[in-house]
C-alpha cells in the first residue's frame, strides 16, 4: 500500500509544519456561516494542502466532496458534483459538507472548459464551506482568486520532515539511521510526500536503510524561477545562482522579464537603478543573440542580469511577494478581451442574423451604447455573463451587482412548441429593440 494515504494525517494536530496556516483554517470552519468566503489554500506539491482540508473535515465532523484533477471537470461535472453538494444538506440532514476542489490551477484545454467559471458561479451561490487547493496561486484567473481568503503552505524543513519518517519507520518495523533520513528530508526540498515516498523506495525488500540506498530514489525536481529570485535577494554564490539559472531551463529572455518584476523589491533607489542598468545591457546582448543568431551571446547575457541584479539586491533578502512579469498580465489580458470580444460578435451577429464583419463595423457601437445605457434589461435578453456585461458596462462590480440580482430571480420557463404566434410576437419585443434603436438613428 502507497505510504503518502496509509500515513495521511488523520487530524490537523498530525501534520507536520505549517501551524500558522492551520490555525487560521480551524478558526475559519469553527466561525464558518454561509457568508464566510472560500479558503484557497496555495503551496508548493507536497506542503500538506489536501491533507489539511481532509483533516479539518474529519475534525469539524463534515462530510467531504472532493474534485481534483484526475476528475473530468467541464463545467457540466462542477455544476453536478460540486454545484449540487454546494447548496444541499450533508445525508444526515445535521453536519455540512465541505467541498474541496484539488488543482484548481490546472484547469485547461477542452476537457476542462467552462470549469472555472463554473467555479466562480457554485462559490457565489454555495450554502456549504468550500476550500480550493492550487500549486501556483498565478494560475487562477484573479476573479476565482478574489472571491477567497488565501492561505498560504510553504516548504517544510528539513527537520520537521525527519520526525515523521522515524514514525513511519517504527510503524513498518524498519530500522533508519539519523544520516539516511536526514538525506531524505534534504532532499525532498520541503515536500513531505517526496520524502515519504524516497523512503518507501529505499527501503524495499530491506530492514536497514542507509545512506547509499537513498541515492537511487532521490527527488527529481527542478529548480523554480521562485527558488533562483529567492536565492538571489539572499546573497547566494554566483555559482550556486549560475547552476540554478541553467536548471530552470526557462530562455534568457524569460529570467530576464521576472527579475524586472522583483527589481522593485530592492528598498534602496541606488541599488534600485544598478538593477536596471545591468538587465538593459544583458537585454542588447539578447538582441543581438536573436538579430545575428550568435547564441553564444545568451551566457554573457544570462550572467550579466543575474549576477548584476544579485550585486545590487546586496544579500539583505526578499521582502514582499515575487509577482510575474507586469507585461505578462497585461498581455493576458489582451488575450482574454480579445477572446472575449470574438465570443460576443459571435453571439449578437448571431442574434440579429447577420455576418460578424457587418455587425462588427456598422453595429457594435450602437449596440455597446444601448447595453451600457439599460445594461439589466440587455443582460437578460441577450444572455450575457458577468465578463460580458462589463465589456460594454467598463464597470465589473456594476456587472456584477446585475448579475446577482438577475440570478436571484425566478428563471422564465421555455416557451412550448404550440404557443400562439401573437405570444411569441410580444415576447420577442423586449429583444427586437436593438432594431428599434437602429431605424431610430
Amino acid at each position: 500500500m502507497d505510504w503518502v494515504e496509509k500515513y495521511r494525517p488523520a487530524r490537523l494536530q498530525d501534520l507536520v509544519g505549517n501551524t500558522t496556516s492551520l490555525r487560521q483554517m480551524a478558526e475559519w470552519a469553527r466561525t464558518w456561516t454561509p457568508a464566510s468566503r472560500p479558503l484557497l489554500l496555495y503551496g508548493k506539491p507536497g506542503t500538506g494542502k489536501t491533507s489539511s482540508a481532509l483533516a479539518l473535515a474529519r475534525d469539524m465532523g463534515w462530510e467531504v466532496v472532493e474534485l481534483n484533477a484526475s476528475d473530468q471537470r467541464t463545467k457540466a461535472v462542477i455544476e453536478r458534483v460540486a454545484g449540487n453538494s454546494s447548496t444541499t444538506a450533508s445525508l444526515t440532514g445535521e453536519g455540512k459538507k465541505l467541498i474541496v476542489i484539488d488543482e484548481a490551477d490546472h484547469l485547461h484545454g477542452t476537457a476542462d472548459r467552462g470549469g472555472a467559471k463554473a467555479i466562480i458561479d457554485v462559490l457565489q451561490r454555495s450554502r456549504q464551506p468550500i476550500i480550493l487547493i492550487v500549486n501556483d496561486l498565478y494560475g487562477i484567473p484573479p476573479e476565482l482568486k478574489n472571491r477567497c481568503d488565501l492561505v498560504q503552505f510553504r516548504a517544510l524543513q528539513a527537520r520537521s520532515i525527519v520526525p515523521r519518517l522515524k514514525f513511519i519507520c517504527m510503524a513498518e518495523g524498519i530500522r533508519c539511521g539519523e544520516s539516511a533520513l536526514g538525506e531524505i528530508a534534504e532532499s525532498a526540498r520541503g515536500d513531505v510526500r517526496a520524502a515519504i515516498n524516497m523512503l518507501q523506495a529505499s527501503a524495499i525488500g530491506k530492514d536497514l536503510v542507509e545512506v547509499h540506498d537513498i541515492h537511487s530514489s532521490q527527488k527529481d525536481e527542478r529548480s523554480t524561477i521562485f527558488d533562483l529570485i529567492t536565492a538571489l535577494f539572499r546573497g547566494a554564490r554566483d555559482e550556486d545562482l549560475l547552476a540554478r539559472s541553467a536548471d530552470i531551463g526557462d530562455a534568457p529572455d524569460s529570467i530576464l522579464q521576472w527579475l524586472e518584476g522583483a527589481i522593485p523589491l530592492i528598498p534602496d533607489p541606488g541599488a534600485r537603478a544598478r538593477a536596471y542598468r545591468s538587465l538593459a545591457k544583458a537585454d542588447v546582448l539578447l538582441g543581438l543573440t536573436y538579430r545575428r543568431q550568435y547564441f553564444l551571446l545568451w551566457r554573457y547575457a544570462q550572467g550579466l542580469m543575474i549576477l548584476g541584479v544579485a550585486d545590487a539586491a546586496g544579500g539583505r533578502g526578499i521582502h514582499g511577494r515575487i509577482q510575474p512579469p507586469a507585461r505578462w498580465q497585461k498581455m493576458g489580458q489582451s488575450r482574454r478581451q480579445k477572446a472575449l470580444r470574438s465570443v460576443l460578435l459571435k453571439k449578437l451577429s448571431g442574434a440579429m442574423h447577420m455576418d460578424q464583419k457587418t455587425f462588427r463595423e456598422s453595429y457594435l457601437t450602437p449596440v455597446s451604447l444601448f447595453i451600457e445605457r439599460n445594461p439589466k434589461l440587455y443582460a437578460l435578453e441577450l444572455q450575457l455573463d458577468t465578463d460580458e456585461l462589463a465589456y460594454f458596462t467598463h464597470n465589473r462590480d456594476q456587472a456584477s451587482a446585475i448579475m446577482k440580482e438577475l440570478s436571484s430571480k425566478p428563471k422564465k420557463k421555455s416557451v412550448a412548441p404550440e404557443e400562439p404566434a401573437e405570444k411569441k410576437e410580444k415576447r420577442s419585443a423586449a429583444q427586437s429593440s436593438l432594431f428599434d434603436g437602429f431605424s431610430r438613428t
